[in-house]
């Protein structure tokens, strides 16, 4: 059983200045933590979603993934090795509140208060998530985030985390890709909780919005100088032709899938205008009456980024919008088209069209066919999809976009959801039957780019 003791904690950073660019590495709870039930922690979504047969890659869940709950360290450390002066990481919301809400299990709180000490120790900012995918089974079996109720469950959540925690994080992202968890957990089902509905998908959104809302008055009354946001999933959509459909048809897209879905509420107190009328019929009764409550800009946007595409007008689609094969692009093993010229247009066209005052790229990377050589792993194709995408990045930083952190997926090679461990995004190896980790030459390739970035903007 961890020590469970009160320490005097390390103080958090002097708030760093407009300047400072942070490079870092990003992972989600669920997918490194394992010790799911450990010291008092309760099933989440993705621990029944997992279990039950046929949902993953041979029945594979998360039981043990990294097993980085007990070996957290030894993973500061690498951090450290890498030179990373950041690191994002989701708190596990049933570790925190078992039942969702009321009681809070101290004993799973205070393995993020010991994370949090550990990376501040290592001069490491820490930026926390509070919800990566892995919702209390208890409160999914009261509707989860189809229910109007989660906003309150959700900042309740976010209070208990706050008050052990908010003295020492200064940089907070409330949900990651909120549309994932609609689209695929609720819509298309290939996600936990694994519904397929369209009014419960659409409840999600308004849901997910609302919860936001509530979680950042939460952490602003705590710590007004906290910065708060959210991390958006995004892809680079295009028009197949120039024909005004399928020019359209990327507006919609767009305003679907990437960041305008959850800043046109949250910046302008409405649902993108291109996708409105097709949300309306499914949106929660009375939505409406919650527009004016949602507007509260974000500090910063968070930008996952990992491919782009093609689309075009599909009249069979309920958006009226189909993707368009690309044969012969190069792909990743999820089959993902690597396009980081999208990276650089979809960071401007987000400054134009919001004007936060910050943006940080939290997610960013690529999976493919790792083969370890004794004790090196090259990935050399991994390599070269940093390196375009950094730069992508940094060119749109000239540019002007706010840009003011850069997060790799993954630190760690880990549990990729319904893939189980078949897909390898880390920038550090793991044999997931020894638990050995192996930096790549990927990780040694983006240690080298933030030491130099440092020593050249010192």
């Amino acid at each position: 059983m961890p020590d469970t003791t009160t320490t005097a904690s390390p103080q958090a950073a002097e708030k760093p200045a407009a300047s400072r660019f942070y490079w870092g590495a990003a992972t989600a709870a669920y997918q490194i933590e394992g010790s799911p039930l450990a010291d008092g922690g309760a099933r989440c979504i993705w621990e029944e979603f997992s279990h039950t047969p046929g949902n993953t890659h041979r029945g594979q869940t998360g039981a043990v993934a990294c097993d980085h709950y007990n070996r957290w360290p030894g993973d500061i450390e690498l951090m450290r090795e890498l030179g990373l002066d950041a690191y994002r990481f989701s708190i596990r919301w049933p570790r925190v509140l078992p039942d969702g809400t009321g009681a809070v299990n101290a004993r799973g709180l205070a393995f993020y208060d010991r994370l949090v000490d550990g990376l501040l120790e290592a001069g490491i900012e820490p930026f926390p998530t509070l919800y990566h995918w892995d919702l209390p089974a208890a409160l999914q079996h009261r509707g989860g985030w189809a229910n109007r109720d989660i906003a309150a469950w959700f900042a309740e959540y976010t209070q208990a985390v706050i008050d052990v925690l908010g003295d020492r994080v200064s940089h907070w992202m409330t949900l990651n890709e909120p549309w994932v968890t609609a689209h695929h957990g609720h819509l298309t089902g290939e996600h936990a909780p694994g519904i397929r509905n369209i009014y419960a998908a659409c409840a999600a959104i308004h849901n997910q919005l609302r919860a936001h809302v509530a979680a950042a008055r939460v952490i602003k009354r705590a710590t007004p100088d906290a910065a708060v946001g959210l991390a958006f999933s995004n892809s680079a959509v295009a028009p197949a032709t120039d024909s005004p459909d399928d020019i359209a048809a990327a507006e919609i897209s767009h305003a679907w899938g990437n960041f305008p879905l959850w800043l046109d509420p949250l910046v302008n107190g409405n649902y993108p205008e291109v996708i409105a009328a097709r949300l309306q019929p499914y949106l929660p009764d009375g939505y409406e009456n919650d527009l004016a409550d949602l507007r509260l800009a974000p500090d910063f946007a968070g930008i996952n980024y990992y491919f782009g595409g093609l689309v075009k007008r599909d009249d069979s689609d309920w958006l009226g919008v189909s993707g368009v094969d690309e044969p012969g692009l190069p792909r990743t093993a999820m089959n993902w088209i690597i396009r980081p010229e999208g990276l650089h247009a979809l960071l401007t066209r987000l400054h134009q069209d919001y004007r936060l005052p910050s943006v940080y790229i939290t997610e960013n990377g690529a999976a493919f066919e790792d083969r370890r050589t004794g004790a090196t792993v090259d990935d050399p194709q991994r390599v070269a999809y940093l390196d375009s995408h950094t730069q992508a990045v940094l060119r749109a930083r000239e540019d002007g976009v706010p840009i003011d952190g850069y997060f790799a997926w993954s630190l760690l090679d880990n549990y990729e959801w319904a893939y189980g461990y078949t897909k390898r995004f880390g920038i550090v190896y793991v044999d997931y039957e020894t638990q050995e980790r192996v930096i790549k030459q990927s990780g040694q390739w983006y240690s080298g780019l933030a030491r130099d970035w440092r020593s050249q903007h010192a």
